[in-house]
């Protein structure tokens, strides 16, 4: 018999105003450990918004965040990245002019409470070189080691700073857009990533505006409309759902 799933983060009825923007408005939903939760909706849905919250960049107006068993509302960022909370950004954040095993090992740094160059300072330090071209090679960066962030194209970057996330050995990672920008083939490679990245352990909540990554990979989505959750289920149920085609999928044809 397989064993129950168990929640890795839970969101209880969380709320953001900016003045009398009301951005997210009593959202809750759950990502069960060890699967692929989606996070949709149109643009100014409060996707990003509640992402901000639960990695610390923001604070919310009212609700709570559970990570781990544990609440962690208005915890800092460094603070949850430690306990095993890493994510990616829509607009890379890479060190453009460290090279991609150095940013690698300045997440090691983090992760090991010295810094984000901590890790710089034993840059040759033999298990830190090993880890680092551990996870490059994981994500099929192992030719790109000594090449400087900002001369990469612009695909493998993203995979980088995956790598960089997966240096701080989370428990649940989180991605913004991983595939924003990208061409057809490198999707399909970072959509394999993904997949293997879930089934070594680690739990993926991501925003995303691909529909056919969403609806053919996650095992979860949940829609987000005007701050607001409008629906949540299987891709399959969530897809024949007339308030999301209304809120969301059905735009793509409607407008330009």
């Amino acid at each position: 018999m397989a064993e129950p799933q168990r929640p890795v983060l839970v969101v209880e009825r969380l709320t953001r105003r900016f003045g009398g923007l009301v951005a997210l408005a009593d959202v809750s939903l759950v990502v069960q450990e060890g699967t692929i939760t989606s996070l949709i909706g149109p643009n100014g849905a409060g996707k990003t918004t509640l992402f901000n919250i639960v990695t610390g960049l923001l604070t919310p107006t009212a609700g709570r965040v559970y990570f781990a068993g544990q609440e962690v509302t208005g915890w800092p960022a460094h603070r949850l990245a430690r306990a095993g909370l890493a994510r990616t950004f829509q607009n890379l954040r890479l060190f453009g002019t460290l090279t991609a095993r150095e940013n690698v090992i300045a997440a090691l740094g983090a992760r090991l409470n010295r810094g984000l160059f901590g890790g710089l300072r034993r840059a040759n330090d033999p298990a830190l070189v090993k880890r680092a071209s551990e996870l490059l090679a994981f994500v099929g960066l192992a030719a790109y080691t000594d090449t400087p962030a900002r001369d990469l194209p612009y695909g493998v970057q993203r995979r980088l700073e995956l790598a960089r996330a997966l240096a701080l050995e989370p428990r649940l990672l989180l991605l913004d857009e991983p595939t924003a920008g990208l061409v057809q083939a490198e999707i399909a490679e970072l959509l394999a990533l993904i997949a293997a990245v879930r089934d070594r352990g680690t739990t993926v909540l991501l925003i995303e505006h691909n529909m056919g990554l969403v609806m053919g990979h996650s095992d979860h989505v949940v829609v987000l409309d005007h701050g607001a959750k409008i629906a949540e289920g299987p891709p399959a149920a969530v897809s024949a759902d007339p308030r999301v085609i209304e809120a969301y999928l059905g735009r793509d044809e409607d407008e330009p």
